[in-house]
């Protein structure tokens, strides 16, 4: 837009001096793909370290879901655009106390601005899926504070958002018919828009193309989500538009929810995106040929700046989720596995995030996938290898105490009370809990004391509970 209406004061300018302002211009808004730098692992490398591993990934950008002064402090002079995150605890207090809000901007970006480029703030992370609705209604006047207290501090580069999963939406298929829930669109998601478009700020994004496949794999083809899609397109009856790939079609849905909503020209921005390279054996499709596969397709689709189809050759900035194998973050095992590096700096697989690597050009073969279909079998959830037996002990009193005898074995007498160990006890108590609550949301992972095995660990007449799939 500022080019455009430069244009006319630059046309007596030689064509290739022109040329040269209007790409410049563009590039300020440009196609460089980003990572997210989460810190839930016990044995993580340094900032320091991991910083230097972010520039071996060629990344221009990185996300962090705090403003850790440590690692804002090893991106200082770095030329690495920042992001940062305003925990979401703070948002209640903020959203009523203009006070408190330039405390918090005194404290955690003017001590870093500008010699770490910070130009993104979000507060909060995907609120509207994991707090309850009174923290919803205070989203949008904490974003309005915070805004306020950067201008306060004169830092006006730091565009302000708040990052949102595809639950937003109660409608995203197909991708026209996109719609806000009926709970949100009015109170949190009008006001946020209205917000975003004053302040020229993005709709802040996850979309994860792995989530829907893997909950109906029958209906979707792998291939449409990996973009690996050759003999396959979606044409939206209500727009249309023709579609190649699940991304696409999860993007343009935001995209039509926002312009129903009569905010048409808001831009997106994916804040995380990526495949999981590993997961539990209940989980499909986890694996590193299907993560190497569409992290790169994805790094070479918003490199090209192809846009979506409602939105053709729209630059579509990005954060691919994430840096690390993170071994404390919760949930099932998928959650620990979407790291392009192993904790110890190494690679997952070969990846370029500036895209000037081909794919054809990856040298070190993938191995093969082992999971694209559904495990058929049974599976047990035992003490994983490496706990730590000092909390083992109290996992096993919260399975225990769920009631429905899930322990009952294990008591004196019982026939799985021998071997008379913690650790046995411990095991049994997870399969048996996870046996019976699974179909509830009960997880097999204890805070990273248990792991799912396809080995029975039943012994003589004691018989481990298991799930069957």
């Amino acid at each position: 837009m500022i080019a455009l209406k430069k244009m006319g004061h630059l046309v007596f300018l030689p064509l290739l001096i022109l040329s040269f302002l209007i790409s410049t211009s563009s590039a300020e808004f440009t196609s460089k793909v980003g990572i997210n730098y989460g810190q839930l692992g016990d044995n993580l490398p340094s900032p320091s370290k991991s910083v230097e591993l972010i520039k071996s990934l060629k990344a221009k950008l990185v996300k962090i879901y705090d403003t850790n002064p440590k690692i804002l402090n090893s991106l200082k002079h770095t030329n690495i655009k920042v992001s940062i995150m305003l925990p979401n605890e703070l948002i209640s207090n903020i959203s009523s106390n203009q006070t408190l809000s330039d405390l918090w901007v005194r404290s955690n970006v003017q001590p870093f601005y500008p010699h770490t480029k910070i130009r993104y703030l979000l507060v909060g992370n995907e609120i509207i899926s994991s707090t309850d609705n009174k923290t919803w209604y205070n989203l949008v006047p904490a974003m309005r504070k915070i805004k306020s207290s950067l201008k306060a501090h004169g830092i006006h580069k730091v565009k302000v958002g708040t990052s949102c999963a595809m639950d937003v939406l109660e409608s995203s298929y197909p991708p026209s018919n996109g719609t806000f829930r009926a709970d949100i669109s009015g109170r949190v998601i009008k006001p946020m828009l209205q917000f975003l478009n004053k302040t020229r700020s993005f709709f802040f994004l996850d979309a994860y193309p792995y989530f829907p496949w893997s909950s109906d794999p029958t209906k979707i083809k792998l291939d449409y989500a990996l973009f690996e899609s050759k003999d396959f397109t979606y044409t939206d009856p209500g727009s249309g538009l023709v579609y190649t790939n699940l991304f696409d079609q999860m993007v343009d849905a935001v995209i039509f929810a926002m312009k129903r909503l009569g905010y048409p020209g808001i831009r997106v921005w994916i804040a995380e995106t990526g495949w999981p390279n590993g997961g539990d054996f209940d989980q499909i499709g986890c694996n590193i040929y299907n993560a190497a596969t569409y992290n790169r397709n994805i790094v070479k689709k918003l490199t090209s700046e192809s846009g979506t189809p409602a939105r053709p050759g729209k630059v579509l900035p990005s954060f691919i989720f994430s840096l690390y194998n993170e071994n404390q973050k919760p949930g099932p095992g998928t959650e620990r596995h979407f790291g392009l590096l192993y904790p110890n700096g190494s690679k997952i697989y070969e990846i370029d995030l500036s895209g000037e690597t081909q794919v054809w050009e990856y040298k070190k073969p993938l191995p093969k996938p082992t999971n694209d279909e559904k495990y058929k079998g049974k599976i047990w959830c035992v003490v994983a290898k490496g706990a730590n037996s000092s909390e083992v002990g109290a996992a096993l009193s919260y399975a225990c105490s769920q009631g429905n005898k899930t322990c009952d074995p294990v008591q004196p007498g019982g026939k799985c009370y021998k071997p008379d160990s913690p650790i046995w006890h411990a095991s049994y108590a997870f399969s048996s809990y996870w046996a019976q609550f699974k179909k509830v949301g009960g997880t097999c992972y204890f805070n990273g004391l248990a792991t799912q095995t396809i080995k029975d660990p039943s012994y003589g007449s004691c018989k481990f509970p298991g799930v069957t799939l």
